[in-house]
């Protein structure tokens, strides 16, 4: 063996005495055998057997490897729109539609109207991409002049667009609409203890929201003047005077009703648990419906 610095460099030897031996020489045999070259061999190996994983994946994916992996795809499932809303996301969803109406009302009327002066606030909710609002009739009933603010702020004078006594409920038309109008969805029917919202501005407090549940159908609600109106939507949602117009929401934050009573048998005209809303449908003028209680 000689060496060149440090590294040994291996020589053949021959036979010794000159046998002849045709076979290769063994230390070659067992420099493959070393640790350090099984090691290589090891890592070789291992190389190979990733490439070739890799290469069947990219073929099962079509080669591009741009493609989700089948696992990965969602599955089918309801969309977003159709599961029940919590209360917050009920709020934040409606509330832009929602209007705060102040009312100065004329001299004398009825004595519906003249409630309705004492308190000067009620609540409406923008039903039309044209601004228009709905709202109870005993809100804005004799009113000289209708005052409209939205929740950006912006306010605008309003005229009656259209007056249902029988039901309550009433149009007006905004002379001024916010830089962006936010329509209600309207519909939905619901069923007793069906989750609902109620949002107004009872006693004056803006933008306030509460939850319940519906608590009957086709109740009847004997007004102070006039004949009763039925058809109508038991909840148990808070609401008292100023609330009055607002929308009844349900879970999928769609307008169910119209808010246009509350039940008080001390005549106190504070909420003990029984409020009443025109269902949407008689609100659009397609319907009717049961309580009795003074309006809101």
């Amino acid at each position: 063996m000689q060496s060149v610095g440090d590294r040994p460099v291996m020589t053949v030897i021959p036979a010794a005495d000159g046998a002849a031996d045709d076979k290769s020489p063994e230390p070659p045999r067992r420099r493959w055998n070393t640790p350090d070259l099984r090691k290589k061999a090891l890592i070789g190996v291992l190389a190979v057997w990733a490439v070739a994983i890799t290469a069947v994946v990219i073929f099962r994916d079509g080669g591009g490897g741009a493609k989700a992996p089948v696992a990965t795809r969602p599955s089918a499932s309801p969309s977003a729109s159709d599961a029940p809303l919590t209360v917050s996301q009920v709020y934040q969803a409606v509330l832009p539609s929602v209007v705060l109406i102040q009312s100065t009302g004329k001299a004398g009327g009825s004595a519906t109207a003249r409630s309705m002066t004492e308190s000067s606030t009620g609540t409406g909710v923008i039903a039309n991409a044209d601004g228009t609002i709905l709202t109870a009739n005993h809100v804005i009933e004799g009113a000289a002049a209708i005052k409209i603010t939205y929740t950006d702020g912006t306010t605008s004078a309003a005229e009656v667009k259209t007056a249902d006594a029988k039901r309550d409920i009433a149009t007006l038309t905004p002379a001024q609409l916010p830089d962006t109008l936010v329509p209600a969805t309207l519909g939905g029917g619901v069923q007793v203890g069906d989750d609902v919202v109620a949002i107004g501005n009872p006693l004056g407090l803006t933008a306030s929201t509460t939850s319940g549940v519906v608590s009957g159908l086709n109740r009847t609600m004997a007004p102070d003047e006039g004949g009763d109106i039925t058809g109508l939507i038991q909840f148990d949602a808070a609401v008292n005077p100023g609330s009055s117009g607002g929308p009844l929401v349900n879970d999928r934050g769609q307008v169910t009703g119209i808010v246009v009573a509350l039940a008080n048998p001390t005549d106190d005209g504070t909420f003990i648990g029984i409020g009443f809303a025109v269902p949407i449908g008689a609100a659009l003028g397609a319907g009717q419906g049961d309580g009795r209680t003074p309006p809101l």
